[in-house]
């Protein structure tokens, strides 16, 4: 499976880096690329003090852009897009393929203080379901967004799906980027996959604070190697993934194989 991160700052309405990095993305053979968080819409700060008429425009132009460059170049598109609907405003991921679309709402969004994204969103809160999954060539791809990597239900979720890859868009900052490579590459390993991740580049200022997303976009094998990363600068990174690999990873550790004896007997004692 070849894949690829394009590593950007926020667009807006402009689409002219995303053709041309797609047009290359294509002529390299990739099936599907990821894009991060705020890349497609302005940062969540900023979004407060805009329209709601704004934000929805900005989101039907960008989903119209989107199609267009699935269905002219062949491939998939992950992209994290701000979306309105009856006037309320839904953080999501986008999946853009040739032939369809799907949306996968974030389950579980930022609520801190200086950061609040459950309070301005209307993303509903719930008991977790599943991330959005998906296969492409027989590879089997699942979505989380960035923050949801740090919870447990997530992965409860996903056990028994056999993922080859789980796809993270994310808009880390705040020199956070070693917890963040450390939490990514204990998910690949004890998961048996390849995590694949597309963070923002660029800043946003405010009164207290410069936002510095610093990119560091990767990908870890199901081993918990580093076999791809960016650095701070605007890039498009071209992965190889091999569900050999995956499977290889899946019998040498026994993780799952470990899990599926003690549900057994737990099944039989009842």
């Amino acid at each position: 499976m070849i894949a690829a991160v394009l590593q950007l700052n926020a667009q807006g309405m402009s689409s002219t880096k995303l053709y041309n990095y797609i047009r290359v993305a294509h002529k390299k053979n990739v099936k599907l690329i990821l894009l991060g968080e705020y890349v497609l819409n302005p940062f969540f700060k900023e979004l407060e003090s805009m329209s709601l008429a704004m934000i929805k425009e900005q989101g039907l132009h960008q989903i119209k852009i989107l199609k267009e460059l699935a269905a002219t170049y062949q491939l998939t598109i992950i992209a994290p897009l701000i979306i309105v609907k009856k006037e309320k405003v839904y953080k999501t991921v986008a999946k853009f393929s040739p032939a369809s679309t799907s949306y996968y709402q974030q389950q579980i969004l930022i609520n801190y203080t200086h950061w609040n994204e459950e309070k301005f969103f209307s993303n509903a809160v719930k008991p977790i379901e599943a991330p959005l999954t998906f296969k492409i060539d027989g590879f089997k791809f699942a979505i989380l967004n960035g923050f949801e990597l740090h919870f447990d239900d997530f992965f409860a979720t996903l056990k028994h799906k056999n993922i080859d890859c789980i796809l993270l868009p994310s808009v880390s900052t705040f020199e956070s980027f070693e917890r963040w490579k450390a939490l990514a590459m204990t998910r690949a390993f004890t998961h048996s996959c390849y995590l694949l991740r597309a963070n923002r580049i660029g800043e946003y200022q405010d009164k207290e604070f410069t936002w510095q997303f610093y990119g560091d976009s990767f990908l870890i094998s199901p081993n918990a190697e580093l076999l791809n990363h960016l650095g701070n600068q605007e890039e498009l990174m071209i992965v190889e993934m091999s569900h050999t690999q995956v499977v290889q990873a899946r019998r040498s550790w026994g993780f799952k194989e470990a899990i599926n004896k003690r549900t057994t007997l737990t099944k039989d004692k009842t």
